[in-house]
């Protein structure tokens, strides 16, 4: 079972990926994560990828695509596996399918406005980098992780003009790939403005 979650930043592919994967016992692959692990880890590839997504612009496909080609030979993706973030470019995409075959391609949709929302309403722990939200998640302290006590702040990513950036960039590279997968006979499209739990429901019963 390989999938891929389509779909802007914001609209929510990280927590319903992560309950398929829970699931089914696959692993959950997220370039964000990927990124994020090399810049708090000061490597060369999480200086280079900070100073793009500092901006809200994409990481170069040929630093991707080679991350990505080596994780797959992980043991743990023999059974499949879900991608949430990737490809997120038709370099990207042309370069997965000469690695691997897909079987699924969910397209989760939601308003510009409630994605900004969203994002907007985002917090991080500086320590554990645990995700709350003020408006759906919010912590028992303001301003403190309930997991590890620490500070929660507003990602460089996550502030309203870098948001915008990153919606238009998303507009301008990433959605061709939704007529990509179509043509090919692998795109559903999922309203992701439910409550999770109907989203996850709606993507079993394409996946199953």
């Amino acid at each position: 079972m390989n999938i891929i979650f389509l779909g802007p930043p914001g609209v929510g592919k990280g927590t319903i990926a992560g309950m398929l994967c829970k699931k089914h016992g696959i692993p959950h692959i997220s370039t964000g994560d990927i990124f994020r692990e090399n810049i708090k880890n000061g490597t060369e590839l999480g200086n280079q990828a900070k100073q793009y997504m500092d901006k809200g612009e994409l990481v170069p496909d040929e630093v991707v695509n080679g991350m990505v080609a080596d994780r797959l030979k992980d043991p743990d993706c023999a059974k499949g596996f879900v991608f949430d973030g990737f490809p997120r470019t038709m370099p990207q995409a042309e370069a997965l399918a000469r690695i691997t075959k897909i079987d699924h391609v969910i397209d989760l949709t939601a308003p510009k406005e409630v994605i900004m929302s969203r994002l907007g309403s985002r917090r991080t722990c500086r320590k554990c980098g645990a995700i709350f939200n003020v408006l759906t998640m919010p912590p028992k302290v303001e301003g403190m992780c309930d997991k590890c006590g620490g500070e929660l702040y507003v990602r460089d990513d996550e502030k309203p003009d870098v948001i915008s950036a990153r919606l238009k960039v998303y507009e301008e590279q990433t959605s061709p790939l939704t007529d990509y997968y179509e043509k090919q006979g692998l795109l559903k499209k999922v309203d992701a403005t439910k409550i999770p739990e109907e989203i996850f429901q709606e993507v079993l019963s394409i996946v199953e």
